[in-house]
């Protein structure tokens, strides 16, 4: 167990699978209690099965405010506060050219992408600043900071988290809030997959042996909510640096 986990809780959205899924574990495993937050009831149920006592699963759509504020509330009311959140939850889909997308499909990606951290942060504060402080990690991509063919709602929404996330900072610091961003570069996921399948864009045609496994992306959240992140908040840190993995332990 880690000290500064064991005990904690910890909220992470996008629970039911890939990253999210890891990180519960890695969390768990170290003694903090996991608040397991999907729009998938069943998927975050059984995980929620499997780790146990320390898990709590809360079926929510991120894009809506008042089920994350919800999500929030009986965290708080069942391990008794809330000591971090990993606002982890994004979809790729609809994979489209901007000239010929669907204005419904690209909007709702944003409101998951970018309102859906939003609302996390929305509903967190307050509780972590009365508390006396508490952890915000946004995972980011690439994609924010550079433009990608046929995802100019990810490109877009991936930004707008990044810069969330350094207004947190700007905001929460002072107020014992840690926020600051993970960019994992490509994982092995379900996202990969359906990126494969559009075909459209180089990321499109990487092997998946060019993927990261989803369980270094949970060391590094362990990691950054961990004293060692201290020096650096308001960053964005990304898991593409050979000298960070080697100090992760995940490469030689």
């Amino acid at each position: 167990m880690s000290d500064f986990i064991s005990g904690k809780c910890v909220m992470i959205t996008g629970a039911s699978r890939g990253i999210g899924a890891a990180a519960a574990r890695e969390f768990a495993k170290a003694g903090a209690n996991v608040v397991l937050v999907a729009r998938s009831e069943e998927s975050v149920a059984d995980l929620a099965g499997e780790i146990g006592a320390q898990a709590l699963a809360v079926p929510c759509d991120v894009s809506r405010y008042w089920e994350v504020e919800a999500a929030v509330r009986v965290s708080v009311e069942t391990f008794g506060r809330l000591d971090a959140v990993i606002g982890n939850a994004g979809v790729i889909e609809p994979i489209s050219l901007l000239a010929g997308s669907d204005p419904e499909g690209w909007g709702h990606a944003i409101d998951i992408n970018l309102k859906g951290v939003y609302h996390g942060m929305r509903a967190a504060m307050p509780v972590m600043t009365g508390q006396g402080g508490g952890t915000i990690i946004t995972i980011s991509s690439g994609a924010a900071h550079g433009p990608v063919e046929a995802w100019s709602h990810y490109c877009a929404s991936k930004a707008g988290a990044a810069m969330l996330t350094r207004c947190a900072d700007k905001e929460g610091r002072d107020h014992g809030i840690r926020a600051m961003g993970l960019s994992p570069g490509t994982v092995a996921t379900q996202m990969q997959r359906e990126i494969k399948s559009s075909g459209i864009n180089p990321v499109s045609r990487l092997d998946w042996s060019d993927h990261i496994p989803p369980e270094w992306v949970a060391t590094a959240l362990m990691w950054m909510c961990g004293p060692a992140g201290d020096a650096h908040l308001g960053e964005e840190l990304s898991l593409r640096d050979e000298d960070w993995r080697r100090q992760l332990g995940l490469v030689e």
